[in-house]
């Protein structure tokens, strides 16, 4: 009875050193599974369960596509110029004895610009005065010797040809006296001078220039196709280059009635307010022409777009996958592009990570684009 114990203990032995032998071999008993199947068919083959890991989708940004009024607008590029420019010249040649205004200075209509040295003038002015009374004086007793009977009506006439000439030569002479002084034509700010007090000014000589420039004026063009997009009375925006990101307002004034053969191109003109003088003549300016509604349009950021060839594409989020859209393209505006055809408004669209897409694919949005206001 013993001995068949033994045996027993023995064998259990046995069997227990095989199982911990074949369980540190690869695969332990799913690798005794596996041999047994090949050795022995499917019918002893049992099914290993693994759990799968979730299925990750590509990260992307999105943004909604938005539905907007459209105005027809034409570019172009302009210059600017003031609303009133002149370059102050002497019309009589003199020695410039003061000058009124400081370059730089504002100043209003009338005010002294330049003045010349009036010496002669006056004296002039004082010889004809001194003329006009005897000529007048002549006159009178030409007149009462006629009512007498004692002069002759010609003496008369001439005694007042005589007074008519003082009187005319009197008035020349004001004139030159005035234009001795030159003052301002109307309200500006005076420009950079070329001469200094004491130098002589010929007649015509440019003195300095006076320039209008609370208002300015802006000369663009336009192709002669955009003749019936523009018309007087039009908004058009202005930015230029010394304020980048600023916006100008003005108006279209005047459309020039003949078109430059050269070019076929209408010459337009408009006027903006220039508040604090920013804004100086001569300055390049970008314009953009508002135009007429063209209604309602979808309009997504520029890098929702995808191009592939000669198409263009968007990516829509729809149920955390990515839909490919063919998509047809209007008008680009400050980061912002129209789409006519192939996409609604408040779609989801993918504006970044679009490299690692396909149609269909799993995503992730883990940000989410502001929305231009």
């Amino acid at each position: 009875m013993k001995r068949a114990s033994l045996i027993a203990l023995g064998g259990l032995a046995v069997v227990v050193t095989g199982v911990y032998g074949l369980s540190q071999t690869e695969g332990g008993l799913e690798g005794i599974w596996r041999t047994a199947t090949a050795t022995e068919g499917p019918a002893l083959a049992a099914p290993v369960t693994t759990a799968s890991a979730p299925k990750q989708g590509a990260p992307v940004e999105t943004a909604k596509a938005r539905s907007i009024p459209a105005m027809t607008e034409l570019q172009s590029v302009g210059s600017l110029s003031s609303d009133e420019s002149v370059s102050v010249a002497a019309e009589i040649a003199g020695r410039i004895a003061s000058i009124g205004a400081r370059e730089g200075e504002a100043v209003k209509t009338g005010d002294t610009l330049v003045q010349l040295d009036d010496a002669l003038a006056r004296a002039e002015m004082a010889n004809v005065e001194a003329n006009l009374r005897l000529a007048q004086s002549n006159y009178d007793r030409a007149t009462t010797l006629t009512r007498s009977g004692a002069g002759t009506e010609r003496a008369r006439d001439e005694a007042l040809a005589a007074l008519e000439t003082g009187r005319a030569a009197v008035e020349l002479a004001r004139v030159r006296l005035d234009k001795m002084n030159i003052r301002a034509p109307f309200d500006g700010t005076v420009g950079i001078r070329t001469v200094s007090v004491g130098a002589y000014a010929q007649i015509g000589q440019a003195l300095m220039n006076l320039e209008k420039i609370d208002t300015l004026k802006l000369d663009f063009r336009l192709p002669e196709i955009n003749l019936r997009d523009v018309h007087v009375g039009q908004t058009v925006l202005i930015t230029v280059d010394a304020y980048p990101g600023q916006t100008y307002e003005g108006q279209v004034y005047a459309i020039d009635p003949l078109l430059d053969v050269n070019g076929r191109a209408l010459k337009i003109r408009a006027r903006l307010q220039n508040p604090g003088n920013r804004l100086r003549p001569g300055l390049f300016a970008r314009v953009t022409v508002t135009g007429a509604s063209r209604g309602n349009v979808v309009v997504v950021p520029e890098g929702a777009i995808v191009p592939r060839g000669n198409d263009v594409f968007v990516y829509r989020v729809e149920g955390g996958k990515a839909l490919e859209s063919k998509v047809k393209l209007g008008e680009r505006r400050a980061g912002q592009v129209e789409v006519v055809e192939g996409l609604t408004a408040d779609s989801m669209v993918v504006v970044a990570g679009q490299g690692r897409l396909r149609d269909g694919a799993v995503v992730e949005v883990i940000a989410a684009a502001a929305e231009p206001s």
